[in-house]
Order: structure tokens, then sequence, then C-alpha cells
């Protein structure tokens, strides 16, 4: 048997609605927020007593989705937030972009710092690692060639 999609990627935060505007910026839109507790959610995640608030945002497309999560209960335990891309586990979340420079300018604005610097990769793409909020590792996808992509060589 073979997987039929991938469902969602999910992170968890500690500000909720610093993170739905800072994703709401990138492009993806809010398709609900809701709590989520009771005795199937910790039979679920092995956490009895687990009381979390959720966001779901779809990408523009329509076929990704990304879950954020503000944990109550009980209390977060780690923090990878500093990892870099070099840490096992969880790596990083990567967005196609339209144009990677503008995105920059918008996600800069709420607190998005660049990790390296932008690069070309052969004739494909312009990509970067950003960290968004609470040092989440994001990277960025532009398709060279794209409308609005600037072909300064990197």
């Amino acid at each position: 048997m073979t997987v039929k999609r991938m469902d969602n990627v999910g992170i968890v935060v500690e500000d909720l609605d610093a993170a739905i505007e800072f994703f709401s910026e990138l492009g993806l839109r809010l398709e609900g927020r809701a709590p989520i507790e009771g005795a199937w959610a910790g039979r679920v995640t092995g956490l009895p007593d687990m009381r979390v608030e959720i966001a779901m945002m779809r990408t523009p497309d329509g076929h990704s989705r990304l879950e954020i999560s503000r944990f109550l209960a009980p209390p977060v335990v780690a923090d990878h937030r500093g990892a870099p891309v070099n840490a096992l586990g969880y790596l990083r979340i990567m967005f196609a972009v339209e144009d990677i420079d503008d995105t920059l300018a918008r996600l800069g604005k709420r607190g998005a710092k660049l990790v390296g610097e932008v690069v070309r990769y052969q004739d494909s793409y312009r990509l970067c690692y950003i960290r968004g909020p609470e040092g989440i590792l994001i990277g960025l996808a532009q398709e060279v060639g794209q409308a609005g992509a600037k072909e300064s060589g990197r």
C-alpha cells in the first residue's frame, strides 16, 4: 500500500496569533482555529490531559496545509527553534514563492531573518533559508525565469 497524500506539517509555537499573521503574509490562508482536548486527543498523542489550540492554514494551491499548535497543557518540554540546519529531526518547511526578494522584504517586516544568503542553484532556483516566527526554519525557493524573477547571478 502507498501513501494517499501528506495532509499537513505541524509546528508548535508560543504565539499563535503572530504565527498566523506571519504565514498569512507568506500567502497561506487560515482555514480554521480551534481548541483540541479530551481523552481522544491524549490517546492519539500520548499526552494525557493535553490541551492545545490549533490553527490550520492552507497553501494557495489548496494542496498543502500547515497545522500550527500552541500547547496549553502539558508544558512544552523541548525547544529546537535555534537548531542549525544540520540538526537531527525537523529541518525546515520549504515554500515555492513567485518573487523571493519581495517575499523577503514582506516577511522581514514581520521579523524574518535571513540565515545565510540568497543563492542560485544551477539554472533552476534561487534559494534561501530564513528564521520565521520564534526561530522556525523556513526555506524559500523561486524558480528561475518566473515573472518577477531577478536574475542577479546568485
